[in-house]
């Protein structure tokens, strides 16, 4: 109906694409980082028999749940591990393990500081939150194809991936838990002289705890959702069983390294948790 000229929108994103691609060293420099990083978690986990492995886990376990209802999930992890012991899944749950600790990491490390900064102030939020809405709801796949041309396949490429994906809620949910303290509070803080630093530390940090906890877990539970995706782009682990899995139209390979993700992700889900319970029995 009307003669409206299409924009070239993917041919801007190409080109920006293309000339970011050039700058070899600083992609290097990340990658080299990255790769330092999952390969100390691979290292930690190799360093163990796996019995030993299992037996460690349960006793942190034990430990994390002390005054809780602990024996059904150590019932839960001591069997759902010696299934992936016995299929033969052990070194790629491991390899699960490093890409989700790797990315988990690095969205603590940048997402919590940024989401303090979002609750501190209004411009930054204002500019984050847009942000934050496009890496949420943009579909993962996409997120492989810039990877893939800045840092090639393997493991690094599926760690970012799995970075803009789940870093978030960990955002949204410390900026969340740092603007529901109460204002009395704060004003308490204030009238006794407490420094910006005190305030935060101190106060607000520990009353957000749970929030920003909650947004921690989503954050794992997302990150470990990349992993059969990271796998079409080399990542290896479960991840890649499953997308053999599905290549060779084997349903039993697939069912079977999917529960395997899925014990993984309630093992983790269930500490994370204790945790954070742990947490608040301490203070």
């Amino acid at each position: 109906m009307f003669n409206i000229p299409k924009l070239p929108l993917e041919d801007w994103v190409n080109s920006g694409v293309d000339y970011l691609a050039k700058f070899t060293g600083f992609f290097d420099a990340i990658s080299n980082f990255i790769s330092m990083i999952a390969n100390a978690f691979q290292w930690f986990f190799d360093l163990f028999p796996v019995w030993l492995f299992i037996l460690l886990l349960l006793l942190v376990t034990y430990y994390l749940r002390r005054g809780q209802k602990k024996w059904g999930l150590l019932s839960l992890e001591l069997v759902g591990l010696l299934f992936i012991w016995n299929m033969g899944y052990w070194r790629d749950m491991t390899q699960t393990l490093t890409l989700v600790l790797t990315s988990c990491v690095i969205v603590y490390f940048f997402g919590i500081p940024l989401g303090i900064w979002m609750a501190k102030n209004k411009t930054v939020k204002a500019i984050v939150q847009p942000i934050l809405d496009f890496m949420q709801t943009m579909p993962a796949f996409v997120y492989l194809i810039p990877a893939v041309a800045f840092f090639g396949i393997g493991t690094v490429p599926g760690v970012i991936a799995s970075v803009i994906f789940a870093m978030p809620p960990t955002v949204r949910m410390t900026d969340l838990g740092i603007r529901q303290v109460p204002a009395d509070l704060i004003e308490a803080a204030d009238s006794y002289g407490s420094t910006a630093w005190q305030k935060l530390f101190k106060l607000q940090l520990p009353l957000a705890k749970n929030t920003i906890m909650s947004g921690v877990t989503q954050s794992l539970m997302l990150s470990l959702s990349m992993v059969v995706i990271a796998s079409m782009i080399g990542a290896l682990g479960l991840g890649t069983k499953v997308y053999f899995a599905v290549g060779r139209n084997n349903a039993g390979a697939g069912f079977t390294a999917g529960l395997a993700i899925v014990i993984l992700a309630i093992i983790l889900d269930r500490l994370s948790q204790s945790l954070q319970n742990k947490q608040g029995d301490l203070k």
